[in-house]
């Protein structure tokens, strides 16, 4: 049976959990008291202090619920208290956090109630699958369609991606306790576009070479350099948001930022680890080193000017000598 409420939880001003060093008593939770409530819990531990167990005890009470049922031993007059007992770590701040905030003037209402059962969640993920397929398809399109021939290589640079990512995300699900989630499909759809955009990026700093009248191989070597600045640069941005939403978020969102930035630095994994030097080696056949109409590289289609030649200047005549 619990009595009126005698110190309402407005009467405390500071609770918090303390780790006991000087008795090795372990943690316990201290409340500082407001001068009203010192009054107040001056007074009902005064009389709780000369009653037996357990009539000696006050609770504290929190929503309806009993959270603590500490005895009193002696009249508090200091302001001040302690609740000791074989407490751990995470039930002292339990408890000091009650103490602290469960004071605060917050009713919830109840606004609206949405059920979703477990087959329209499979819909929704389902449909999340769908529409991911769906762009990866334009993706690869728009790929074949403008780039030709080094949209093969774009292609095998997103299967090895997916296969990576695929295979993360199978061992450390049970370790992290990830699942495949739709806001984590919406993070690996966004991601097909940033990882879409490093080949891009690269291929036009290799066609930009060409037009200035290079042939294919020093084009990609003079090319990469510069594709790497910027796609470092565009990475790290999309790393870095990932990183700061998945920490000050919970929940669901955590699962997109997670896949986010998972698949960010694979990006940069697979293009310096497959990509570059894939274009490497293609760029020593001759259906590429050529410029084959179909690879994407054709010089004449790219507007590429004539490679510069020098040429020897006239000599200047000599001046006749003078009899």
């Amino acid at each position: 049976m619990l009595g009126p409420a005698e110190v309402a939880g407005t009467d405390v001003k500071k609770a918090s959990a303390v780790y006991d060093t000087q008795s090795g008593a372990g943690w316990k939770v201290t409340m500082d008291f407001t001068s009203g409530g010192s009054k107040k819990f001056a007074s009902i531990t005064g009389k709780l202090a000369k009653n037996q167990e357990p009539q000696n005890q006050f609770a504290i009470v929190l929503d309806g619920s009993v959270v603590s049922d500490p005895r009193v031993s002696e009249a508090l007059t200091g302001g001040n208290a302690e609740i000791s007992g074989s407490f751990d770590q995470t039930e002292a701040k339990d408890l000091a956090n009650v103490l602290s905030y469960g004071a605060l003037p917050l009713s919830f209402r109840e606004q609206s109630v949405t059920t979703v059962t477990a087959a329209l969640g499979g819909e929704q993920l389902h449909a999340g699958l769908i529409a991911g397929a769906i762009g990866l398809a334009l993706v690869v399109i728009y790929l074949v369609l403008y780039y030709r021939g080094l949209s093969l290589i774009a292609i095998a640079s997103l299967l090895v991606s997916a296969a990576l990512t695929y295979a993360i995300m199978t061992l450390l699900g049970p370790t992290i306790h990830f699942a495949l989630n739709l806001p984590a499909v919406c993070g690996a759809i966004v991601a097909i576009g940033i990882t879409a955009d490093s080949f891009i990026v690269f291929f036009e700093r290799i066609r930009d070479e060409i037009r200035e009248g290079r042939t294919l191989r020093p084009a990609v070597e003079r090319a990469w350099p510069r594709a790497r600045r910027t796609i470092l640069v565009s990475d790290f941005v999309s790393f870095l948001a990932a990183a700061v939403l998945f920490i000050v978020t919970v929940g669901k969102v955590q699962g997109f930022a997670f896949t986010l930035g998972l698949t960010t630095v694979l990006d940069v994994v697979v293009v310096f680890l497959f990509t570059k030097p894939l274009m490497t080696i293609l760029a020593r056949k001759q259906f590429f080193a050529n410029g084959h109409s179909w690879s994407g590289l054709d010089p004449k289609r790219l507007g590429a000017q004539p490679p510069l030649r020098r040429t020897r200047r006239p000599s200047a005549p000599a001046d006749p000598k003078e009899a």
